[in-house]
């Protein structure tokens, strides 16, 4: 069973080296859906409960919110594209969000209504 929350946060960054107007500092409003796959349910009939969910992913995207982040340690050396945004939020997540129960399964980001990534870990 999969259980999910969607969030979102704002930040501003530009992609180095992009052959194009995303070079220049630019933001986004990014929304995020983070799905978790529980393998049995708690005693009360949960995968996770959507409190916990929320608590753990908001303390992850609040590291983000507000922030030019190209300036933030991840994004030092490589560009804060939506797929390494994908990437660092599914690493920081993944160890607390892993019991035996229950594991991440997916972190979505999308710029916009239309456009996003999907990442799995690897």
């Amino acid at each position: 069973m999969d259980v999910f929350i969607k969030t979102h946060f704002s930040g501003g960054h530009h992609l180095r080296a992009y052959p194009g107007n995303c070079e220049n500092p630019h933001g986004h409003n990014w929304h995020i859906k983070v799905t978790v796959r529980a393998h049995q349910l708690d005693r009360l009939g949960m995968g996770i409960d959507f409190k916990e969910l929320k608590k753990t992913v908001n303390a992850a995207v609040d590291e983000l919110d507000h922030r030019d982040l190209n300036q933030h340690p991840a994004f030092q050396e490589i560009n804060p594209s939506s797929e390494h945004i994908a990437i660092y939020l599914f690493n920081t997540l993944q160890q607390p969000l892993h019991t035996e129960r229950y594991r991440l399964y997916s972190v979505e980001v999308r710029e916009t209504e239309s456009s996003g990534v999907i990442y799995y870990g690897e």
